[in-house]
């Protein structure tokens, strides 16, 4: 489907999950931006697996940022760029090993009772949003083998392979930014990137999953 360029100003954090984004989020807040609902943002899984965005960017109309599902999942970025190419997109970034431990452990709690790395069955049975859909979302987003589910090396050449296509898309366009949360300066990074007056020093540290 092709649809017709809009200029309306978006904000878009187009890392992936675990990386920041609620920090990220409540900054945004706390500047003033209406973000959209991530609940409903998760619903559309259906339309991304079918590669049909037109509802994606439905919903972008209701609010002025986004972050999490879909907007982290992989190539939504490169959508939202043809519609809304005046956007501001922002990619959050961390170590692919912490990255790797925090999405396990904060998975291995919501999932599997803070015990193990979930396995298929447990993504199955996992009742959020709808019973089954933790492992529809893995089967559209990381696609790794059934009965090795968080397969590390598969799970970090994804984060890795996302990282990379963001980077290079976006590396001579002045409406992007990259940035670590947990690095000092990276919250004022923000405000000058958005021309916002700071509110505090550093982003907060919000969603911990682990010390």
């Amino acid at each position: 489907m092709i649809f017709k360029k809009k200029s309306n100003d978006k904000i878009f954090c187009i890392g992936r999950n675990k990386t920041g984004t609620t920090s990220l989020e409540k900054a945004l807040r706390d500047l003033g931006y209406k973000m959209g609902n991530v609940p409903n943002g998760e619903r559309l899984l259906k339309d991304y697996e079918k590669s049909d965005f037109g509802p994606i960017v439905k919903f972008c109309k209701t609010a002025q940022a986004f972050q999490d599902a879909p907007f982290s999942w992989p190539y939504t970025w490169l959508i939202l760029f043809e519609h809304f190419p005046n956007a501001k997109f922002i990619l959050t970034l961390r170590d692919e090993e912490e990255w790797y431990e925090s999405i396990t452990s904060y998975h291995s709690k919501l999932f599997a009772g803070g015990k193990r790395i979930p396995t298929m069955k447990d993504l199955q049975n996992a009742k959020y949003r709808y019973k089954g859909f933790v492992w529809d979302a893995s089967r559209a987003v990381w696609k790794t083998p059934e009965d090795n589910v968080y397969n590390k090396e598969m799970f970090i050449e994804n984060f890795k392979r996302h990282n990379e296509d963001v980077l290079h898309f976006f590396k001579d366009k002045p409406n992007f930014i990259s940035l670590d949360v947990s690095e000092k300066g990276s919250y004022l990074q923000l405000c000058k990137f958005l021309n916002k007056k700071p509110l505090y020093e550093d982003f907060p540290h919000l969603n911990k999953t682990r010390s």
